[in-house]
């Protein structure tokens, strides 16, 4: 794929060099460090570097096996150090050692590794069965990449935790998502490295083409202003309550949560709010318990509605020894809209559940192995039924309006947080990053940030010990709160933008764009012969 420079300086030679001898080597050291191109350390030009390093491995690899080797083993180095907040989860579950968590995080790499192993076997294999050359190649990677990303995304019903392109959030070339989503945009970072590799390689030139649109959008993502608040804009109250993972389902604790909540609320006033709180912020039935809807109502004003994490719980009769019991059956981890008159105005109930959080996958078979979900309880979460819009009730000047929900893990997944039929105002994604160390709630936070972009729509955060956040319709952090502090926001809500390009068509966008990048791989193959 690369034919060496013999004008090369001797630092490049040497790292050829080991390339050579210590391939193995060198692809889990270069995955490894690619992960640092994520949050909380953001180093995304380490990744790039990363990545050409990659791109030369893949071109050295003698056969197929080693081609898939050499990206397999690039993503268990990148995956074990960016999913390692996964093993902080464990040490909230005393059903299970806690030592587990690590080697969860090593388990899980090895399974996710498979897909760049497919990116790098695939170009590989179409580079030597047409003999492509090393322009041709880069294209081909980049396709491979989308195709194998969605893939990681969609099957054994996917994990797209830490895309690619999520790290070119601080350039402004993520902007891209507006049109080609976030599979596009781990393109997208495939060709920046590889114009590095050719500029390092001393075909400057060639680098600085293929280089130059991806700067160009940076540039248009800089000076694109982001969306004013209007002075009309219905108010908003986020909480963050800084409840840890070991106070949340404590009953000695309930009072001191609740009490938490209530005074960062803030007391009742005339002007209508909109108030959220977290993910299972609270330990009622409120379908089934007027006494908490009641509680609840008196902390709003006339105007108010709350937003809350709740659980929907479903019973089922058994018979024990001829009499009839009722046992819980199973759950939803919903959404409630609470109103001041102590009704409810909508729920909604979250359908892409975390496999082993959530719900046991194989419960007689693991169950049994001592193996058991994370968030506590016996019966299982069930999925509610997808995107929905909820309609918000008007109050005292204010109009009713949509909101799209999406807890926690669901606001991960491109191209599947909408009802596109019945488009919402914005987003709120309620969550509990309490379980995720300092390196989890960070991520999920820039991934909520590519949503907006993608979506053109606001997203509104509320997390019990952070990070809250308001996000614009650009993906631009209006206000925050840091991990770990309790706090509000008080803020006008950001308006939508129109849909965006990837709203109107999804994930049909990113396989265009796979399409196209095959395309000029076709066209340059040709001009090159």
């Amino acid at each position: 794929m690369l034919q060496r420079d013999h004008g090369q300086g001797p630092l490049i030679a040497m790292i050829q060099a080991a390339f050579d001898r210590h391939p193995k080597v060198a692809a889990l050291l270069a995955g490894l460090l690619s992960a640092t191109g994520f949050a909380p350390l953001s180093l995304w030009p380490v990744t790039l570097v990363c990545l050409a390093a990659l791109i030369i491995l893949i071109a050295k690899a003698s056969d197929r096996r080693n081609a898939f080797l050499r990206g397999w083993l690039f993503g268990v180095g990148h995956f074990t150090l960016g999913l390692n907040w996964i093993a902080h989860a464990f040490t909230f579950q005393d059903a299970m050692p806690h030592w587990f968590g690590y080697g969860a995080v090593i388990l899980l790499s090895l399974y996710l590794a498979v897909y760049p192993g497919l990116a790098t076997l695939g170009t590989w294999w179409m580079t030597h069965r047409f003999a492509l050359p090393p322009t041709v190649s880069l294209f081909m990677l980049a396709a491979c990449w989308i195709v194998t990303e969605f893939l990681r995304a969609t099957l054994f019903t996917g994990f797209a935790w830490n895309p690619l392109g999520v790290i070119l959030l601080p350039t402004g070339a993520a902007i891209s998502a507006t049109v080609i989503g976030t599979y596009g945009l781990g393109a997208l970072v495939i060709l920046a490295a590889g114009a590095l590799m050719f500029a390092v390689h001393g075909q400057a030139r060639l680098g600085g083409v293929i280089a130059a649109p991806i700067v160009l959008l940076a540039l248009i993502g800089w000076i694109t202003p982001a969306p004013l608040t209007p002075a009309g804009a219905p108010r908003v109250r986020v909480v963050q309550p800084n409840i840890g993972q070991e106070e949340k389902y404590s009953v000695e604790a309930e009072y001191r949560n609740f009490e938490k909540l209530r005074i960062l609320s803030g007391a009742p006033r005339p002007a209508p709010r909109l108030i959220f709180w977290p993910e299972a912020a609270i330990p009622a039935y409120l379908d089934m318990e007027p006494d908490w809807r009641a509680r609840l109502a008196g902390l709003l004003g006339p105007g108010d509605l709350l937003l809350t994490g709740g659980d929907k719980v479903y019973f089922k009769t058994v018979d024990q020894n001829g009499v009839p019991v009722s046992e819980l059956a199973g759950a939803n981890n919903s959404v409630w809209i609470v109103t001041p008159q102590a009704t409810i105005a909508g729920r909604y109930s979250k359908a892409h559940l975390v496999p082993y959080g959530e719900y046991l996958p194989m419960r007689h078979i693991l169950e049994p192995i001592g193996l058991s979900r994370l968030v506590p309880g016996d019966a299982d979460f069930w999925p509610g039924p997808g995107p929905q819009s909820l309609t918000l009730p008007a109050t005292l000047g204010r109009p009713s309006l949509k909101m799209g929900v999406q807890i926690c893990y669901e606001i991960i997944f491109s191209g599947q947080v909408i009802d596109r039929d019945d488009r919402p105002a914005f987003l709120f994604n309620p969550s509990n990053d309490a379980w995720f160390g300092s390196w989890g709630p960070v991520q999920h936070l820039a991934q909520a940030r590519l949503r907006a972009l993608e979506e053109g729509m606001p997203i509104i955060r509320s997390t019990p010990t952070g990070v809250s956040a308001i996000i614009d319709a650009r993906g631009q952090i209006v206000r925050s709160i840091a991990p770990n502090r309790a706090g509000y926001l008080d803020s006008g809500l950001p308006p939508a933008l129109a849909p965006t390009p990837f709203s109107r068509f999804g994930n049909f966008l990113p396989a265009l764009f796979t399409l196209g990048l095959l395309g000029a791989a076709v066209a340059t193959r040709r001009r090159s012969r």
